[in-house]
């Protein structure tokens, strides 16, 4: 699959098999989030790496909207690490590039996965850092659920010419 046409066919998968998601390719993913650029290639991103039934249908009590846990068969909790910024304020967007990394990889390798939003709602944010025990620097951008998808997800081209515009407003 070319890069145009991963970005093209790639959707959010909610729903997933009960097949497992090897460690090698776990670590697959990882290796791409780390190649996402960065502000002053600061690189400010910390990963948690969940496969633990128990902490994947505890991630339901933190985040409501992340019900797709309970099927998923691992998680990667993508977090910024602001004792890493060289450029305050900038990792968010670093850590967003780094997430988008992983769900292109995730398609690539036929995995299902989909972002759920953790930062900028504080409960979120507050409750996964209780649940996974991160240090005060360190704040969770969003959770990516994965695993084999339990169906295919069909194709919606998104288009939308009339928000484009050349050269100013």
């Amino acid at each position: 699959m070319n890069t145009l046409e991963a970005i093209d066919t790639r959707r959010s998968c909610r729903s997933f098999s009960s097949r497992p998601v090897a460690p090698e390719v776990l670590d697959r993913l990882l290796r791409a989030a780390m190649q996402a650029p960065s502000a002053g290639n600061q690189q400010p991103w910390q990963f948690v790496v969940v496969t633990d039934r128990r902490i994947l249908d505890a991630v339901v009590e933190v985040s409501p909207n992340a019900r797709m846990c309970k099927e998923a068969q691992a998680a990667i909790l993508v977090c910024g690490d602001t004792t890493k910024e060289k450029y305050p304020g900038f990792w968010s967007q670093d850590c967003a590039a780094a997430a988008q990394n992983v769900l292109l990889a995730a398609h690539e390798l036929g995995l299902g996965a989909v972002w759920t939003g953790a930062h900028p709602i504080s409960e979120r944010v507050q409750g996964f850092r209780r649940l996974f025990k991160l240090p005060d620097e360190v704040v969770p951008l969003c959770l990516i659920p994965l695993g084999y998808p339990a169906r295919a997800v069909a194709h919606v081209d998104r288009f939308q010419p009339e928000r484009i515009h050349w050269n100013g407003w």
